[in-house]
């Protein structure tokens, strides 16, 4: 039904107006009282062999949403009526911010992919906090970070130690998101001296809380060996708890979406099947010339059962959705769960 009826409809509206008018559409139908169980009985798959054990959390499935669905967690509650083992909101940054100009989301639908410059758009903080604060459920909550887009790069350690410290109490794990191609100069994000300061900084806040919180790197999937090798050191050195692979790709090469398109478009990240094999080369890579020594989150055009389980078997110990989300419907953390079952 998704596929057929809903999903046409949405895509005859602008990708970003639509996106909050699905949060909308959710938020009012959840408050209907029986909806939420034939939500639940539709897409929740509950299965004790489902269990992941990973940094010290049990996830209840392998398969979560990815950041930038829910950047200020207002749907969340919502969104465990959907199945998934885990939700990651964010990007959340100190400071709210409008993010960069609109019109900076497009389809790609021949490629079944996105185009996003967002520029981490989101409340702040302490909005984020306020929504939080009205979680009804014991779904794992990761917490994806980052700076403001005019914060000058003497300042990036702050921006990221304030959310983290702030964000702390409320979130059960870290995404220290800094390979976000839409957010101005992250040159410095990129060098591996400055991500230990970064990921040390961020370890040294967490030591003074009662509760230690994992803590997860972000990485794009258009590093090369080099730069991947670079990664596992800095994971061994710092000892940060695991990476998330991967980011949106800056590269646009073999889309089928014509090049007069791409321009009319500009620059921005691509999400959807168009990084589907990059993201999955990049986690092969990081598990077998890491000798599998630290947990690897997988994302990066999920759009089926068969793209999941290709993650997974490549190394990856659980996995986000996103694009994928929104081109295939709800239904498709079920498949996935489900597909997990039948391996095992």
């Amino acid at each position: 039904m998704y596929k057929l009826i809903v999903r046409p409809i949405f895509f005859l509206f602008d990708p970003e107006k639509i996106h909050y008018f699905t949060f909308s559409l959710i938020k009012t139908l959840c408050k209907i009282p029986f909806l939420p169980s034939i939500f639940k009985k539709l897409y929740v798959l509950e299965d004790k062999k489902l269990e992941r054990k990973l940094f010290g959390l049990t996830f209840k499935n392998p398969v979560g949403l990815a950041a930038g669905f829910d950047k200020n967690a207002v749907l969340f509650n919502e969104l465990t009526n959907f199945g998934f083992g885990f939700i990651e909101i964010g990007t959340v940054t100190p400071k709210g911010q409008i993010g960069n100009p609109k019109k900076r989301l497009f389809r790609l639908k021949d490629d079944q992919g996105i185009i996003n410059r967002m520029g981490f758009n989101n409340d702040g903080v302490e909005a984020v906090i306020q929504n939080l604060k009205k979680n009804k459920t014991q779904l794992i909550i990761g917490g994806n970070i980052g700076k403001n887009t005019t914060t000058n790069p003497d300042n990036y350690t702050e921006d990221y130690c304030k959310v983290f410290k702030e964000l702390h109490p409320y979130v059960d794990y870290f995404v220290l998101n800094v390979s976000c191609p839409n957010v101005g100069s992250h040159a410095k994000l990129n060098d591996k001296d400055y991500l230990v300061e970064l990921i040390n900084a961020c370890k040294s806040l967490n030591l003074k809380e009662a509760i230690q919180k994992p803590i997860l790197l972000k990485i794009a999937p258009d590093l090369n060996t080099i730069q991947l090798d670079e990664i596992i050191e800095l994971v061994n050195e710092t000892k940060i708890d695991g990476v998330i692979a991967s980011n949106t790709s800056t590269n646009r090469d073999n889309l089928v979406a014509s090049k007069q398109q791409l321009s009319a478009i500009g620059n921005g990240g691509v999400s959807g099947q168009p990084v589907k094999e990059k993201s999955t080369a990049v986690i092969k890579y990081l598990a077998d010339a890491s000798h599998k020594s630290f947990p690897i989150i997988g994302v990066g055009g999920i759009h089926s059962k068969e793209d999941a389980l290709e993650k997974l078997n490549a190394g990856a110990d659980l996995v986000q959705i996103y694009t994928g989300f929104i081109y295939e419907g709800p239904g498709l953390v079920k498949k996935i769960n489900k597909a997990i079952l039948e391996e095992l």
